[in-house]
């Protein structure tokens, strides 16, 4: 964790595309080494709230050293709420990139799920972006018609959208969306609440796919120390030799076979 030191990055831009929903744009060194499926932590100004918000990477532009992040507002005085008042050349204090992203090279050549629920949709995009396969399905679950990242998503892949009230593409979840639309896949790649990816998980068996999973976990230092976000393994963790791993260190990716959820 040496090379990981705060820093403060520099907004760029941010706007709501949803409700509670904000899109921010900053300028960061961690923009050079980042990943698909990384996050950064994000510090607020509150000296009563000493652990950092960990927020999922959405977009990486490594020419100008940018990041976006997509992140939802989850209440009044949070963390996240500071953040979304944020302007145009704000300092933020920040931590990243962090986690291990998704091994996105082992699917070249394949048919491809890229799955997102909830808030667990924006680091599809990035993902989208970068994977060279042989076909890009992104099947995305929304709770209603506010299908933020929609139009990006069409410049990535076939896009397939799920809503809880039916009010865009297939009503239910994004199995759902899979089932109803008859597609198929050799690899999976999701991201979102854990009954979702349990759902995955489970297809991922039955049909003997290869997948991966990024678990959405409240975290607490975002960097292996505090174990405040682990989850059970199938194989013993070498650091605290019991049948956990750390999402934030370990993860947030893992396996879907290596881990229950």
């Amino acid at each position: 964790m040496a090379d990981k030191k705060k820093e403060q990055a520099m907004v760029v831009s941010q706007e709501q595309i949803a409700d509670g929903i904000f899109s921010m744009w900053i300028h960061t060194e961690a923009a050079q080494s980042a990943r698909p499926g990384q996050f950064i932590s994000m510090y607020t100004k509150d000296a009563t709230k000493l652990l950092p918000r960990p927020i999922s990477i959405c977009e990486i532009n490594k020419e100008d050293s940018r990041l976006r992040v997509v992140y939802r507002v989850t209440g009044e005085n949070t963390g996240t709420e500071e953040f979304s008042k944020l302007k145009t050349g704000d300092a933020i204090p920040i931590i990243g990139p962090l986690g291990n992203g998704f091994p996105f090279e082992a699917a070249e050549g394949k048919k491809v799920f890229l799955m997102g629920g909830g808030i667990g949709v924006p680091p599809i995009l990035e993902l989208a972006k970068q994977m060279k396969c042989d076909k890009k399905q992104i099947v995305v679950g929304y709770r209603d018609a506010q299908t933020f990242l929609k139009e990006e998503f069409e410049q990535n892949g076939e896009l397939y959208i799920s809503t809880e009230n039916g009010s865009v593409g297939t009503t239910g979840n994004v199995m759902d969306a899979i089932r109803e639309n008859g597609l198929e896949a050799d690899m999976i790649y999701a991201c979102g609440p854990t009954p979702m990816l349990r759902a995955i998980k489970q297809y991922a068996e039955e049909h003997k796919i290869v997948c991966y999973i990024s678990l959405e976990e409240r975290m607490a230092c975002g960097i292996g120390a505090c174990l405040g976000c682990v989850c059970k393994t199938k194989e013993k963790d070498a650091h605290s030799n019991v049948c956990n791993k750390r999402i934030c260190k370990d993860g947030p990716v893992f396996l879907a076979t290596e881990v229950e959820i």
